[in-house]
């Protein structure tokens, strides 16, 4: 069988990877610009800032932006302290063996369970078990054992990528280990840990299953850690699968897409600064 000419497999080559690369693009620009262009005339100050009435008919949607930031936040102050710590004792205060072995199993086995088991774990042990009730801190505490097996993974992938002559030159300088650790290492990882919180923070906000079953679906403004609350993703899906007002699910959904590009760009802006900073 006769061969290709290499410069023209080469060629061949690099059109189906940019082909490739072009149709993500098209994909991802197409699901945003259908959204948008649905959503945006329905967004206002009202819309932002208002109650939503009729059960979301009318009115706007304030409550759930409320509901939507503090599950989040909730999840990370849990789930970035968790991962990170153990990310770190994975990579610099233990050798390879079983327990890291079994440590790491656990995590990728709970990166693979679906949402809506969580969900009913969470319901279980926070909602009835602990008497939590549907609250911020039951949907908070799920989603927060939902994100730490990403936050884990890619904050321990992190910390390996940093070159070990940056351990030994700290070392040698008279540095202990948590000096090392958090002056040198974390510093330099930064980038693969912050990358593991936007994408925390991205399943976080649109988590819809595990929400329901924890969180509930309560349209009142959250008061308290206590109280029951609707965060945007499920008001999105309660307002189509009920047909109750496609215009303000689109308007939901707007602002949801809005909110997790701001958060990517914010984040990022900030994190290449830090990186400039310290270089």
């Amino acid at each position: 069988m006769r061969r290709l000419d290499p410069r023209l497999e080469q060629r061949l080559v690099k059109v189906l990877l940019w082909a490739m690369t072009l149709a993500t693009v098209f994909v991802l620009l197409y699901i945003v610009l259908f959204i948008l262009l649905r959503g945006l005339p329905v967004l206002s100050v009202s819309f932002l800032t208002e109650n939503p009435h009729d059960m979301g008919k009318s009115g706007g949607i304030f409550p759930t932006i409320v509901g939507t930031l503090a599950l989040t936040a909730m999840a990370l102050l849990v789930a970035v302290p968790l991962g990170v710590g153990t990310a770190v004792y994975l990579t610099e205060y233990t050798w390879e063996n079983r327990l890291t072995r079994v440590i790491r199993f656990g995590a990728d086995c709970l990166a693979g369970i679906p949402s809506i088991i969580f969900g009913l774990f969470g319901f279980i042990l926070f909602v009835l078990k602990l008497g939590f009730g549907w609250s911020i801190l039951s949907g908070g505490l799920t989603l927060a054992f939902m994100v730490l097996p990403t936050i884990i993974r890619t904050s321990e992938e992190a910390l390996r990528s940093v070159p070990r002559s940056y351990r030994e030159v700290s070392t040698s300088l008279g540095s202990t280990k948590w000096q090392m650790v958090t002056r040198v290492v974390l510093p330099s990882a930064l980038p693969g840990i912050v990358t593991g919180v936007i994408l925390s923070v991205g399943r976080s906000i649109g988590e819809t299953a595990a929400v329901i079953f924890t969180a509930g679906s309560s349209l009142r403004l959250p008061t308290s850690l206590f109280s029951s609350s609707r965060t945007m993703s499920v008001h999105f899906y309660i307002l189509a699968r009920e047909g109750i007002s496609m215009p303000n699910a689109y308007g939901t959904a707007a602002v949801l897409v809005i909110a997790i590009l701001a958060v990517n760009i914010i984040t990022y802006r900030l994190m290449h600064r830090f990186i400039r900073k310290y270089s």
